[in-house]
């Protein structure tokens, strides 16, 4: 486990959706969500796809492939609002459109073999280029 990472956002509560557009292996990546305060709405983001996972005793660190890092607490599976869940169950809903399935996994997920199946996708799609 790396001693220094460059936390790029640490979510209120987070999800780990899986994308499967029938064509390609399925890829993951972490929907996050925040819960806003008085002067500043709620917010969501979803990040570029777990390329790696790292843990402590608290918290899971999901590095993307864009480099960002997620630190989300193991206690904060879940989405923050209603605001958050209405973006993802659209999400979900819409992924027909363009032949694909959006799925939320089980929190008791083991996310290790997540970011190892990104890895052996990225390895395949090199493969085919």
């Amino acid at each position: 486990m790396s001693n220094t990472r460059n936390i790029s956002e640490t979510p209120d509560r987070w999800v780990v959706v899986k994308i499967d557009n029938k064509l390609d292996t399925p890829f993951y990546k972490v929907f996050a969500t925040w819960a806003g305060g008085y002067l500043d709405g709620d917010r969501w983001k979803l990040n570029s796809g777990i390329k790696s996972v790292e843990s402590d005793e608290d918290y899971y660190y999901f590095i993307g492939h864009s480099g960002s890092c997620y630190k989300c607490h193991k206690k904060g599976y879940g989405t923050a609002t209603s605001y958050g869940e209405g973006v993802l169950q659209d999400m979900i809903e819409n992924a027909y459109k363009t032949n694909a399935t959006v799925s939320i996994l089980s929190e008791d997920t083991n996310w290790f073999n997540a970011s190892n199946q990104n890895k052996d996708e990225s390895k395949e799609n090199k493969k085919r280029v």
